[in-house]
């Protein structure tokens, strides 16, 4: 098969290298005489588009190329999870197979979720806050054993989430499409049930994909029903949450604090209302990547889709275009 690999130079994704393509090509023991190229401009697709067989990219890489161009395209690798930003698929054709490289972001996500937890237990956006004012005010906090962790999402993130908190002793209800049981959940209940479970919620994490179902899923009527001391970590998509709601709480404190990954708009235009909001810390959708082996992970998603493909099975990480993941 004919491979091409895709990432423009001024895209948040890192480019994979041929070291890295044969490193982890040899690692899996992938030797069977395809053709594999790399490209970083529209004239270098171009130039190979009419034998491309499989694309590898990030979605900002696959919103600029002409992916009709490519009679012969038979699946698209996507070196991201999420593929909301690639809209309607409209600009993909209908046969071609979408993959993602989901399983890719756990052991970060889940890292990066404790670490938010234990700062909205011990108040640390609000600590921020009266640091900028330069306010002394002492506040106890204790410790996080027993809380009740409410994780929207049960995928690679939202999983990883739950395993850590179980570890730190937190109460973990997990939500999803469905109802069947997680591993490191204590209950796991239907989306639908979620205003049931928010009243009761110490901090929710949000980790679900972006969806025509799950956006605004933290509305403004949501938020209100969170009680006063609970804390908001969203590490999935921002159009998730009624951003301007959520500020709105915060400033009021009608909830604790929040911890935020992702946004409405990135980067945050510096005129936005959110970068002076109280009890929240900022950053800047960096919360599930490990640079050290982000591509060779992908690489070792790639090639058991490739396997799946060369044996006429479904691959293991195929997006279903009707939901969006």
């Amino acid at each position: 098969m004919h491979i091409h690999i895709h990432e423009f130079t001024t895209g948040p994704f890192p480019d994979i290298t041929p070291d890295e393509w044969h490193e982890v090509a040899a690692e899996v023991a992938e030797n069977t005489g395809h053709v594999v190229t790399f490209g970083a401009s529209v004239e270098e697709y171009q130039a190979v588009a009419d034998q491309v067989e499989i694309l590898i990219a990030s979605p900002y890489t696959l919103r600029k190329l002409d992916l009709f161009a490519a009679p012969r395209l038979l699946a698209i690798q996507s070196t991201s999870a999420g593929v909301d930003s690639l809209g309607d698929f409209s600009t993909l054709p209908a046969h071609v197979m979408l993959l993602n490289n989901r399983g890719v972001h756990g052991p970060r996500a889940g890292e990066y979720a404790i670490m938010a937890l234990l700062m909205l237990q011990a108040r640390l956006p609000y600590f921020a806050t009266l640091q900028r004012t330069a306010q002394w005010h002492r506040l106890q906090t204790g410790v996080i054993t027993g809380k009740h962790l409410t994780i929207i999402g049960l995928g690679s993130l939202g999983g990883a989430a739950a395993f850590r908190a179980r570890q730190f002793g937190l109460r973990v209800t997990g939500l999803r499409t469905s109802a069947a049981p997680h591993e490191h959940c204590d209950i796991v209940l239907p989306i639908e049930r979620l205003d049931e479970v928010l009243p009761t919620t110490d901090f929710l994490f949000l980790a679900c994909p972006l969806t025509a179902q799950t956006r605004n899923i933290l509305s403004r009527a949501r938020i209100a029903l969170l009680p006063s001391h609970a804390g908001v970590i969203n590490i999935g998509r921002g159009g998730l949450i009624d951003q301007p709601a959520l500020c709105d709480a915060l400033n009021a404190e009608a909830i604790a604090g929040a911890v935020l990954d992702v946004f409405a708009q990135e980067p945050i235009p510096p005129s936005d209302p959110i970068w002076q909001t109280k009890n929240l810390t900022i950053t800047p959708h960096i919360s599930s990547d490990d640079p050290a082996s982000y591509n060779r992970d992908t690489l070792r998603i790639f090639f058991k889709n490739l396997s799946a493909l060369q044996a006429g099975s479904t691959p293991p990480t195929l997006v279903d275009r009707t939901r969006g993941y």
